[in-house]
């Protein structure tokens, strides 16, 4: 399947998922014949379709559009078992793909490293990218967030050597239970730590653990693993004895913080400026310099390359600054990214005010059994808030949940709780913004709140 021509046809069933519609549009680009159908597209998938011809007319399930002319059907997690289109490709005995299986297909001769983790995958994938192009090394690609100067999150060209990917743990396809990144059969693999927060995928923490010990028990001989040492459950799987596989231990690459600016600590080129910044994210960097040496990329290569690296799409995203108050938007929503944002902000600032807000928006976070596992995770905020929206609750048919409820899972009496938009917003615009920082962290809107606007008047 590496060679394509116009005429070859590929169908998928929910083109409008984060990865496959970067993949649809990846396809045509190589020349392939797409279609496409989903229930549901959300910006930005909506948008980027449209842009390249390959937004479906019309919403919903069309099992016409299965046809037996077609090479392949591309199946997302979105779409269940049941689905019409996806019947009848089974009727017509099409081959079936789930993404991970389709890239697998297209990378077989190349060399395969993912990247995993409950936190992180997503920078590490994306400093490691940033590395190579910055050096000119050519590589294929899949990741999870768009990142400045490429286009797309997902490349398969002929000639890439190898190919990397950001895999996650969440199960495959309505048909197929196991975890993504199995599929991708890595011969490097990183995991960058492990933290219970898809309670709705896997209701127990073995469950979960047992995902990634799969993972580096999958490793071919000549295999390399590389992990956060400082991870103990992550420890001892990555210390586990596996006969001809090179394991690699890594902790956060030695640092300082002066005057509001990251600098990493270095034998060979001295002290190297940063843009980004937090204690993550010096793990982060030591673990793609690890994947980076392996790839060929020396020390100098990859300390001049990741002054320029300015952060993953939603990762500690500036939306406003002045002599006074800088204000951060990021995607963290499970406890352990609250955690280790919140600090990163307060390290990097720690003569400022740090006010930090968090949206409970996911299943596992409004879930009453999962709130505790948020204990503790705002200790490095002074003003903490946090903001749920009742009928998400209720559209995701779960328990109730009081304010309460919500202060004692977070062991915060303080804790401001807010469940409209309005009143967070007229808290926020009230406090005193002389020496503060204002971080916002969530994966959904705020119940729609503007965020650009509100730092544009807090900054002035």
């Amino acid at each position: 399947m590496s060679q394509s021509t116009p005429s070859r046809k590929i169908h998928f069933i929910s083109i409008g998922g984060s990865i496959m519609h970067n993949l649809a549009i990846e396809l045509k680009r190589k020349g392939f014949t797409i279609t496409g159908s989903d229930d549901e597209i959300y910006e930005p998938s909506r948008t980027r379709l449209a842009s390249h011809g390959l937004l479906p007319e019309e919403i919903g399930w069309f099992p016409e559009k299965v046809t037996t002319d077609l090479e392949a059907v591309i199946l997302g997690m979105h779409a269940r078992q049941d689905n019409p289109e996806l019947l009848k490709a089974q009727e017509l005995g099409l081959k079936v793909y789930s993404y991970p299986e389709f890239i697998f297909e297209q990378s077989k001769d190349k060399q395969r490293i993912v990247v995993a983790g409950s936190h992180g995958k997503t920078s590490i994938t994306s400093m490691i990218l940033h590395v190579l192009r910055y050096n000119q090394r050519k590589c294929n690609y899949l990741v999870g967030a768009q990142l400045e100067g490429f286009d797309n999150m997902v490349r398969l060209d002929e000639d890439s050597p190898m190919i990397i990917v950001e895999g996650d743990e969440y199960l495959t396809s309505p048909l197929d239970p196991t975890p993504k990144f199995l599929h991708y059969q890595a011969h490097i693999a990183l995991i960058s730590g492990i933290a219970w927060d898809h309670f709705n995928v896997f209701p127990t923490w073995e469950a979960y653990v047992k995902q990634f010990e799969l993972l580096a028990d999958s490793l071919p001989k000549a295999g390399v693993i590389i992990f956060d040492e400082t991870d103990d459950m992550l420890d001892v799987i990555g210390q586990k004895e596996r006969p001809d596989v090179t394991k690699i231990p890594y902790e956060a690459h030695p640092y300082k913080v002066v005057n509001g600016q990251t600098f990493l600590k270095t034998k060979s080129q001295g002290d190297v400026p940063l843009l980004v910044f937090g204690e993550h994210n010096m793990k982060n960097i030591s673990g793609a310099r690890i994947v980076c040496e392996r790839l060929g990329i020396t020390d100098e290569e990859f300390y001049r390359a990741i002054q320029a690296f300015k952060g993953a799409s939603n990762r500690l995203e500036l939306l406003g600054k002045n002599d006074q108050t800088i204000i951060y938007k990021d995607f963290a929503h499970a406890p352990s990214k609250v955690e280790a944002t919140t600090r990163a902000v307060k390290e990097q600032f720690p003569k400022r005010k740090l006010v930090a807000c968090a949206e409970l928006h996911t299943f596992s976070s409004l879930n009453k059994t999962f709130l505790s596992q948020y204990r503790d995770k705002f200790e490095a905020a002074d003003v903490a808030v946090v903001f749920y929206n009742p009928q998400t609750i209720e559209h995701k048919r779960l328990e109730p949940i009081t304010e309460q409820d919500i202060r004692t899972a977070f062991k915060r009496n303080d804790l401001k709780v807010f469940t409209e938009k309005e009143p967070l917003q007229e808290f926020l615009r009230s406090q005193s913004w002389q020496n503060a920082n204002l971080l916002m962290m969530s994966s959904g809107t705020f119940g729609g709140l503007d965020l650009k606007a509100l730092a544009a008047e807090i900054v002035g």
